[in-house]
């Protein structure tokens, strides 16, 4: 039997490697995900696939949960079959979802006056990531807590990064994802001109990423770009929903983002044009006005 058994809320895109991860590093698992067929790949790893939540958290230490949005986090952590309603005193929740600060800050005080521990560790890096245990936490919560999760953090990502108290992990993704949806916008721009421009392909893949701008996004979306390849690492729709809890952040703390609300102005749009289930580089074909993968 493992020593540690983790409850592990949500195995989507995101979810269902970081689970994997934490069998593969010997903990014990018991998952749900609002689709059980979903969660089914991980039985076959040894995880127990569980119908409620209030089944998965029971005799589990810790619990991660990676969802969608606040909606579905005050679901899954503040319902009546939630996670606070029915773990154990004493048990450690690791809330890896985008989150606003205060979505976060509402979903820490429920647990607390049950006697549970909790962190905000949102991510960097996308399903790739996600695979090779390459990702990188913001943590906002109690360093002790963090110190406690440090096992979890080590298998399922390359570092854990305590950003200050519950809400300072969010924070954080916030502003990373408004750089980075702010820099698939500029990269399909720039794109669309050299291209157009008879710039070629090889050439922009060799120099671009090698520039003052150069960057991992940047090695890995030239070539979704430039192949029409938009599967999806990281969905559109949800780089449109962190982009506007960003600029509700910034509305908060009265700071102006006049380049954050034109790039999600962008996503917006194309959101609404149907490109939401797509990579976040489909933004491309916003910028081309092409609709040819739009379908």
């Amino acid at each position: 039997m493992p020593d540690h058994v983790v409850a592990f809320i949500g195995t989507g895109a995101m979810g269902a490697p970081m689970a994997a991860n934490l069998l593969a590093a010997g903990f014990g698992l018991r998952a749900w995900n609002r689709n059980p067929a979903r969660a089914q790949p991980l039985a076959e790893r040894g995880a127990t696939i569980c119908d409620s939540i209030a089944d998965a958290v029971k005799g589990a230490q810790f619990i991660v949960s990676i969802v969608a949005d606040d909606d579905a986090t005050r679901s899954v952590m503040l319902g009546d079959d939630g996670v606070v309603a029915h773990a154990a005193p004493g048990t450690l929740i690791v809330d890896s979802s985008t989150n606003t600060p205060a979505m976060v800050r509402e979903a820490a005080k429920a647990a607390e006056a049950r006697g549970l521990r909790h962190l905000d560790a949102p991510v960097s890096g996308s399903v790739p990531q996600a695979r090779n245990g390459e990702l990188v936490f913001m943590v906002g919560g109690e360093a002790g807590d963090l110190e406690a999760a440090k096992p979890l953090f080590e298998a399922m990502g390359r570092q854990a990064v305590h950003a200050g108290a519950h809400g300072a992990g969010a924070t954080v993704k916030l502003v990373n994802n408004m750089l980075s949806g702010t820099m698939n916008a500029a990269l399909a721009e720039a794109l669309s001109i050299a291209e157009a421009a008879g710039v070629s392909r090889e050439a922009a893949q060799a120099i671009l990423p090698q520039g003052a701008a150069g960057s991992r996004l940047m090695v890995t979306k030239i070539p979704k770009m430039l192949d029409r390849d938009f599967s999806p690492l990281f969905q559109l729709a949800l780089m449109d929903k962190d982009l506007r809890y960003f600029l509700s952040l910034a509305q908060q703390v009265d700071r102006p983002a006049p380049i954050a609300a034109l790039v999600r102005s962008q996503m917006q749009a194309a959101r609404r044009a149907g490109l939401g289930a797509l990579d976040v580089s489909a933004i491309w074909l916003q910028a081309t006005g092409d609709r040819r993968d739009s379908d």
